[in-house]
C-alpha cells in the first residue's frame, strides 16, 4: 500500500531575512520587465523588417520593365511601371494616326474595330458612337477617302496623359481633293504595361493651309 505523506512543502523563505524576499521579488520584476522590454524591440523590428520588404517589393513592381509591341511593330517599345518609352510612344503616335485618320469606304470598318480593341471601357461608348457616324458618311459617300499624314515640320509632344500631333489631311470625295491641317489630340493611359485608349478629337483645323 501506498502512504500519504504528511510532510508539508517547506516555504523557501522560512528562516531567511525578510530582505531576502524583497529582493527576490525585485529581480523576479527586474527579469520579467526585460523580457518585455526585449519582446517590444522584437516586435518593432519585425515591423521594421516588414517595412522594409514591403518598399523593396513596391520598388521593384514601379520599376520593372514589361516589353509591349503594339500592333506587331517591333524596335524597342516598353513601358517601365507607368512610363512607356520615347520608342512606344512614337510608334503608338504613327499607328493611331494611320488607323483613324487614314481610311476608306472600304477599309474603315476594320480599322476602326481595331481602334476599338484598345479603347479603355470607360470611353468605348463615346468612340464607338463617333466611329460610327464616320461609317455612316462613308456610306452615304463611297468614293470618300481620308489619308492623314504627321506634319515633319512640327513637333509631336505628349504627356504621361495625352499625346498632340500636328498632321495634315487629305480629303478626296469624286475627284476633289481638299487639305487640311491641324492636331490630332491622343488622350491615353497605360495600365499594367497596356496602352488603353481614352479619346482622340482633332483641333484647329484649317482648311487653306499654306
Amino acid at each position: 500500500m501506498f502512504r500519504r505523506s504528511s510532510r508539508t512543502p517547506t516555504d523557501p523563505l522560512l528562516g531567511k531575512p525578510a530582505s531576502f524576499g524583497i529582493h527576490r521579488y525585485i529581480q523576479g520584476s527586474s527579469n520579467l520587465f526585460e523580457e518585455n522590454r526585449l519582446l517590444k524591440l522584437a516586435v518593432v523590428g519585425l515591423f521594421g523588417i516588414t517595412a522594409v520588404l514591403g518598399t523593396l517589393i513596391y520598388t521593384s513592381n514601379q520599376n520593372t520593365r514589361t516589353v509591349v509591341v503594339p500592333f506587331a511593330a517591333s524596335g524597342d517599345l516598353y513601358v517601365t511601371g507607368s512610363k512607356p518609352s520615347e520608342a512606344y510612344l512614337r510608334t503608338i503616335t504613327r499607328n493611331m494616326v494611320s488607323l483613324s485618320g487614314t481610311y476608306s469606304a472600304y477599309s474603315a470598318d476594320r480599322q476602326f474595330q481595331e481602334l476599338l480593341s484598345i479603347t479603355h471601357p470607360s470611353a468605348y461608348n463615346s468612340l464607338r458612337d463617333s466611329l460610327n457616324r464616320l461609317l455612316d458618311e462613308l456610306a452615304d459617300n463611297p468614293t470618300l477617302s481620308i489619308a492623314t499624314y504627321i506634319r515633319p515640320d512640327q513637333p509631336v509632344t505628349w504627356t504621361d496623359r495625352e499625346i498632340l500631333v500636328p498632321v495634315e489631311k487629305v480629303r478626296v470625295i469624286g475627284g476633289v481633293i481638299r487639305k487640311f491641317r491641324g492636331n490630332l489630340r491622343i488622350r491615353y493611359a497605360i495600365d499594367n504595361g497596356r496602352f488603353w485608349l481614352i479619346a482622340l478629337s482633332e483641333e484647329n483645323f484649317d482648311a487653306n493651309p499654306r
